[in-house]
């Protein structure tokens, strides 16, 4: 019996339901992608939303060893040696898988999978360094996750490699230069505020987070400033090809705006609203609105 319950609290450690938070970039290079195999597709979602996310988190929560509430956990339960136990399992789950999606697709995996555990670890943390931390974050779960995802689901090198070799690459970033750097500008505008309602436990286990070298005022003016540019990036986008898009994207991000902005008024008056409840709802608001538009654009391709 106590073997099925640390197997059940090392599944809950997964936090499935946290791969919604970052679904948008996957469906936003989906809906970019100019070649698209349906199984290839399907599998990299599988891979990246079921496998990869939740191993990460598996692997961070059980170096964290948190007792407080956690993105996705308010009552994360106890820590034992399943959790780290079923992140490994996961980890050479897909990194087995990933190789059917070709050489450069595994590459990328075993990248990702390398980054996450080098930021939980805890003999190497690099979480616990402010912007060390950010950059890999920035760079990891946005701008690579959409090189990541577009190999994946278009195999979009393929056969172009042998024929054309860096030509294949040229065209790729000349295309999705600025939906890279919109992804993680995107990335880099919610990541900060996910770290807001912990300044006292991460500062506690020896992590300082950007949030708190920030502190709660300017962690809002910094996420600001990084939505920004992430709206200009989409802008830039979007403009030669599928202005429309854009304009859609700037009146579907309202809800978005309206509750950072409402939530910050609270923080001013009172920063213990910086807190766990506020962080989810901005998060889940923001996730579910840009999964939306991305899905639209994905069914009107």
């Amino acid at each position: 019996m106590k073997n099925y319950n640390n197997w059940k609290d090392a599944v809950k450690h997964l936090r499935l339901h946290f791969s919604l938070l970052l679904m948008p970039v996957f469906l936003f290079a989906l809906s970019q992608s100019f070649h698209i195999q349906r199984f290839e597709a399907l599998l990299t979602f599988i891979l990246l939303h079921l496998i990869i996310y939740p191993s990460s988190n598996a692997y961070n929560s059980y170096h964290d060893q948190d007792q407080n509430s956690i993105g996705g956990l308010k009552k994360p339960p106890a820590i034992n040696k399943k959790v780290l136990l079923l992140a490994n399992i996961l980890d050479f789950f897909a990194l087995s898988v990933s190789i059917f999606l070709g050489l450069e697709f595994f590459l990328l995996v075993l990248a990702y999978i390398s980054a996450s555990r080098l930021y939980s670890n805890r003999k190497i943390r690099l979480k616990k360094y402010p912007y060390i931390g950010f950059i890999v974050i920035f760079f990891f779960q946005g701008a690579f996750t959409y090189y990541l995802a577009s190999v994946g689901i278009g195999q979009y090198w393929g056969s172009q490699t042998s024929s054309l070799g860096w030509k294949s690459y040229t065209s790729f970033f000349n295309h999705h230069s600025f939906a890279l750097l919109a992804c993680s500008f995107q990335i880099g505008a919610i990541y900060p505020l996910t770290q807001i309602y912990q300044h006292r436990s991460d500062f506690t286990d020896n992590v300082t987070t950007i949030s708190y070298k920030l502190g709660y005022i300017g962690t809002f003016i910094f996420s600001g400033m990084m939505f920004s540019l992430a709206t200009l990036f989409y802008y830039f986008h979007f403009k030669d090809s599928d202005i429309y898009s854009f304009y859609i994207l700037i009146i579907v991000q309202l809800p978005i705006i309206s509750y950072f902005l409402y939530w910050f008024s609270l923080v001013l008056k009172d920063t213990v609203n910086a807190n766990y409840k506020h962080t989810m709802r901005m998060s889940t608001i923001s996730a579910v609105v840009l999964n939306l538009f991305f899905l639209y654009l994905v069914i009107n391709k």
